[in-house]
């Protein structure tokens, strides 16, 4: 390891992705998180597939906040289609309820499965709807992306360490 890399603390990468690098990982470790899930639905214990779903909601919990907090009001004035935003932000709104009502199913109930589904299903299509839509949007606004994508890290890891968890 070179005298470079050990300066830079945990968590912490040579170079912090831009916006839509950073929102693209994160809904692909959503993705990846839903496909564990689903490998566990017929096989996996309750206390596994809570687990899962724990890390999963937590995560996209997390997303949604900075989102709302940073990214939309950025792309509010860059690009000015408040519909695509509205849309958005009701898709959060929705897929927070589904967690909330998680939060009172027992892991063993047959709906817990059937929410995670809808969850995964509706948490898809608001990543088509980013990803092919507002992203390339963003991406001629003439926005700094970098300067955002440093704005979200930092409020990212900021709300993982008060939630206990490491930063990324």
């Amino acid at each position: 390891m070179s005298q470079q890399q050990e300066q830079v603390p945990a968590g912490e990468s040579m170079m912090t992705p831009d916006a839509i690098g950073l929102l693209t990982a994160d809904h692909r470790k959503a993705k990846s998180l839903f496909d564990e899930y689903e490998g566990l639905k017929s096989s996996g214990s309750p206390e596994e597939k809570f687990e899962i779903a724990r890390q999963v909601c937590g995560e996209l919990l997390i997303h949604m906040a900075v989102e709302e907090a940073i990214f939309y009001p950025a792309v509010r004035q860059h690009i000015r289609d408040d519909d695509l935003v509205n849309e958005a932000e009701a898709e959060h709104e929705g897929a927070k309820e589904l967690i909330r009502q998680l939060g009172d199913i027992k892991p063993d109930d047959p709906i817990f499965d059937a929410k995670i589904t809808v969850l995964t299903e509706q948490i898809d299509h608001h990543v088509q709807e980013e990803e092919l839509t507002m992203f390339p949007k963003i991406l001629l606004s003439g926005i700094d992306i970098s300067a955002l994508g440093k704005e979200l890290r930092t409020a990212k890891n900021d709300m993982r360490t008060r939630l206990g968890l490491p930063p990324e």
